[in-house]
């Protein structure tokens, strides 16, 4: 009787099943040491082969993993060496834009940046944005619903999915590839997948929305001399600008002295010695009247005391200038082992939330770094956190404790678009309630009932099913 990886073989062909250094040579994850370790990495090239692989994992009790492009940080693709993954690389071909819908199906092996070049060869413009976009595909982006930069204006990635084809852990194709923007045909089955961690089914085809490619995209920095005026900047922006604002994105201090000053090959554009920087971009339909209109706004910021300094990008190459600042998160990665963090809560009590994560971090550490950046305008705040004792075998727990743990009291989520994972379960509770937790467990029950795909992430997986599995 063959074995599973024999028998997965014989499903996907030749070039089709990676096994032995073919996969442990691959990168588990960003910023991270080591490689896959899963038994297996099968290869599919289209939505029946991904049926039948799963079809015959499921009749032999086989544990599955989906990866995407790996650049997810909560170790939400890690495989076991009893595990094996499904990748859908080779599933990568964008089958049809739609100009008049507005819409491009593809396969979720494509890599976001091919999505988003296609698009524009289309006069048009598939608004998700991300630092990993030349590596991230759209199935990871959907199974995470991943967010970026755009959020503010286009919203999450399940914003801008109007349909998607799935295969439960059993096999069975779940096809609902909608290309229309209003369909209350009854239950909208897609978000079953969309920011589900690839736990309830593999996403193997989407329908994307796209938009009219933007004719003017204005970009700023702006320093600021007080968290209190940042949001009064984003509303003054906001309500200035029509509608087109596009991006908030704040760097705290230390992270944009870290990212302009050498070996960083950003230089500031304006002084260090402020306390916050406010990247600011708005997208519209008249070059000539949005500059006219940013400079406006930016005058009566000015006027209200809101802004400090500023400067405006007078060509693209100063545009991708100001926007390679605020992606060069790596540089936190140069004084140790690096803790990222992306948590989401509201913008008025930011401020106190990170003195309060600082103060937690000096109270276990003699010494530590935390760059700290982020989207605001949807909540959104990430960390940078290293110079940590390492040496501590508890210091990721501590570090992680000083993180999540002040965020119960304020209203405040453990992950604004990464997901949970392995590297957040042990926190969900600070999130989530018993009674969603239930209904979550209850959905993969209902889905998965052998506990087979992605077992183990976001929440362990109660003893009858590990048994079935």
């Amino acid at each position: 009787m063959p074995n599973i990886v024999e028998t997965l073989s014989a499903i996907v062909g030749k070039g089709g099943v990676l096994i032995g250094a073919d996969v442990s040579s691959r990168a588990v994850g960003v910023w991270r040491e080591g490689g896959v370790q899963a038994k297996a990495i099968i290869r599919p090239r289209d939505t029946a082969q991904v049926s039948a692989v799963l079809k015959a994992c499921h009749r032999a009790g086989q544990p599955v993993v989906a990866h995407g492009g790996r650049t997810g940080l909560v170790e939400g693709a890690d495989a076991g060496a009893g595990e094996v993954a499904i990748s859908l690389e080779r599933m990568n071909r964008i089958e049809a834009v739609d100009t008049i819908n507005r819409t491009m199906t593809v396969q979720a092996g494509a890599v976001l940046q091919a999505v988003q070049e296609r698009a524009d060869d289309e006069a048009l413009m598939y608004p998700l944005d991300l630092g990993a976009r030349g590596s991230c595909t759209v199935g990871g982006n959907i199974a995470t619903n991943a967010g970026g930069n755009r959020v503010l204006r286009y919203g999450m990635t399940r914003d801008n999915v109007l349909g998607l084809e799935a295969v439960l852990a059993d096999g069975t194709v779940v096809s609902s590839m909608n290309e229309m923007i209003k369909n209350n045909a009854g239950y909208d089955l897609k978000q079953l997948f969309i920011g589900t961690e690839g736990s309830l089914g593999v996403v193997t085809r989407a329908v994307l929305r796209l938009r009219e490619k933007p004719r003017s995209q204005e970009t700023l920095l702006v320093a600021v001399d007080e968290f209190d005026k940042l949001p009064q900047l984003l509303k003054l922006m906001d309500a200035r600008l029509g509608g087109a604002l596009s991006a908030f994105e704040v760097m705290w201090r230390n992270f944009y002295v870290l990212v302009t000053t050498p070996p960083a090959k950003q230089r500031p554009p304006v002084a260090q010695d402020h306390p916050y920087y406010a990247l600011i971009e708005a997208m519209g339909g008249d070059a000539e009247a949005d500059q006219a209109r940013v400079e406006a706004a930016l005058a009566e910021a000015y006027e209200a005391g809101l802004v400090a300094d500023a400067v405006i990008a007078q060509s693209e190459a100063q545009r991708q200038e100001l926007w390679a600042m605020r992606d060069d998160v790596e540089q936190c990665a140069r004084f140790g082992t690096l803790h990222i963090f992306d948590v989401s809560l509201p913008i008025p009590k930011m401020e106190a939330y990170v003195a309060d994560v600082n103060r937690r971090l000096a109270t276990s550490f003699n010494a530590f770094r935390n760059f700290a950046f982020g989207h605001i305008a949807d909540g959104n705040l990430h960390f940078g956190i290293c110079g940590v004792d390492d040496a501590d075998a508890n210091a990721k727990t501590k570090v992680k404790q000083a993180v999540y743990e002040p965020l119960a009291g304020i209203g405040g989520s453990i992950s604004a678009e990464h997901g949970i994972g392995l590297d957040k379960k042990p926190y969900l509770n600070l999130s989530r309630s018993d009674a969603e937790v239930a209904l979550m467990r209850a959905l993969k029950q209902a889905l998965d009932p052998k506990g087979l795909l992605n077992a183990g992430k976001i929440f362990d997986a109660p003893a009858a099913s590990r048994r079935a599995a």
